[in-house]
């Protein structure tokens, strides 16, 4: 943690530390017009660090790898490539909202970098914008490449065996939970506390921030005084998003607001554009034993009805289970990753204590049930699970795994246009490598002339 702390520390206050020790930036690249200092080096050394992206030889690849973004920005622009400012805009206040959920508040982000909070994000708008650029000449670049399935049996006659993709042991599960009921008095006493937390807000007599700090159960967001950083609506629950999108008065508390989550007060502290950023206390109702001991024989019946065929997991997942995420699919989890969305999941991927009971499952069983932590709300909940289909770790092969071969010769295939494209366009532009910088090997030949 201290680590991280520092390097955090080291990404923000990388070019001011060269001002304050006094240290002369100097260029030591020119590609094109397009100059590269050395405090460029330097702040991407340290961010690369801080993301465990720390390569060997720094001060010969960084300045590389800033030359070949300069090619590419420079033919973005011959190009007329479109850059998304809502997406610029996107990234600038999500490293923004990184920087406060690690430093604690704005303040702190400011302190420590010796920016203002508008000047770091329109850095990060920058940066923002040239991997916009950069991404659309590669685009460009690989569009129309294709593979043919003999084009991919063909290279895969003359890949060794142990290099073909290895596709690890994948399941597909089924889910039915039920969601312990709350009692009246338990939410009384939860709705007591918040309206007590609003009223010594709007009194004056304690900050917001302070009380979700000591109170807020949302880990998130309390050790930053509740704060969350600028989101749209769609990213924000309806419930909380309906509420807080209403908030005009920076001083007040909203009423309080209900949802999976738990029972929020919210306190409005910006609002740029179609986004806001609030704070907010969560208070998480404690469930009795009791009613999670309802909650498993509830569900231990529906298994036993299951497993004597009085009805499918199917239908009792459509009809019975609280989890609406999944109840319209047959119970099926969704394993999204990024834009690809698919029923197959690796064990480590699987919430854990659903892994915990499938991994001594046969396919088709249905589980005894149990009860879990929601990776999504954070309650606890009661489950039980059939594990529809195990696809035992294998090498890929043509039969069962094309689309994943097939996608490993698209990458090296794209992956040679590019580096073609990035060697023709080095012996095309002017390029100045200072004296001092020249003693590397470099990835591709031709940089000094």
């Amino acid at each position: 943690m201290l680590k991280k702390t520092f390097l955090l520390c080291l990404a923000l206050c990388a070019v001011t530390a060269f001002a304050q020790k006094n240290v002369v930036d100097e260029v030591v690249w020119v590609v094109g017009d397009a100059p590269i200092l050395l405090s460029d080096i330097e702040e991407t050394r340290i961010s690369q660090e801080m993301n465990g992206e720390a390569v060997s030889n720094p001060y010969c690849t960084i300045p590389e790898q800033l030359a070949i973004q300069k090619l590419f920005i420079h033919q973005a622009e011959i190009d007329s490539v479109e850059v998304s400012e809502g997406d610029v805009a996107r990234f600038a206040d999500q490293r923004i909202n990184y920087f406060i959920q690690n430093f604690g508040s704005r303040e702190n982000v400011e302190a420590m970098s010796h920016k203002t909070i508008a000047q770091l994000r329109e850095e990060f708008k920058e940066q923002a914008r040239n991997d916009q650029l950069m991404n659309g000449v590669k685009q460009s670049l690989i569009r129309s490449t294709k593979v043919t399935p003999a084009e991919v049996r063909e290279y895969y006659k003359h890949v060794p065996e142990d290099s073909i993709p290895y596709i690890p042991t994948m399941v597909e599960v089924q889910i039915i939970t039920s969601q312990p009921k709350i009692s009246r008095e338990e939410v009384e006493r939860v709705e007591g506390q918040l309206r007590d937390y609003a009223q010594r807000v709007n009194s004056g007599e304690s900050s917001f921030s302070t009380l979700a700090l000591l109170y807020s159960q949302d880990p998130g967001s309390a050790r930053r005084g509740g704060e969350l950083g600028f989101m749209g609506k769609g990213e924000l629950v309806d419930e909380f998003a309906n509420v807080a999108f209403a908030l005009n008065d920076t001083k007040k508390v909203s009423k309080i607001v209900h949802s999976e989550f738990g029972y929020h007060i919210i306190q409005l502290i910006e609002k740029r554009g179609d986004k806001i950023n609030c704070r907010h206390i969560l208070l998480k109702p404690e469930v009795e034993e009791s009613e999670i001991t309802r909650c498993l024989g509830r569900l231990d019946s529906i298994a036993g009805d299951i497993r004597d065929g009085k009805f499918t997991f199917d239908a009792a997942a459509f009809r019975l289970s609280d989890d609406k995420d999944t109840r319209n699919n047959n119970g099926l989890l969704v394993n999204q990753q990024g834009y690809n969305i698919t029923s197959r999941f690796e064990m480590k991927d699987l919430p854990q204590d659903v892994a915990k009971m499938v991994s001594t499952m046969q396919v088709g069983e249905v589980s005894r049930a149990f009860r879990m932590v929601s990776d999504k709300t954070g309650q606890e909940v009661c489950a039980i699970v059939k594990l529809k289909n195990r696809i035992d770790g294998h090498r890929a092969t043509m039969a069962d795994d094309y689309q994943t071969l097939m996608e490993e010769v698209l990458f090296v295939r794209n992956k040679e246009k590019i580096d073609e494209w990035i060697k023709q366009k080095i012996k095309t532009t002017h390029v100045i490598v200072n004296p001092d910088w020249r003693n590397c090997d470099f990835q591709y030949e031709g940089w000094v002339k």
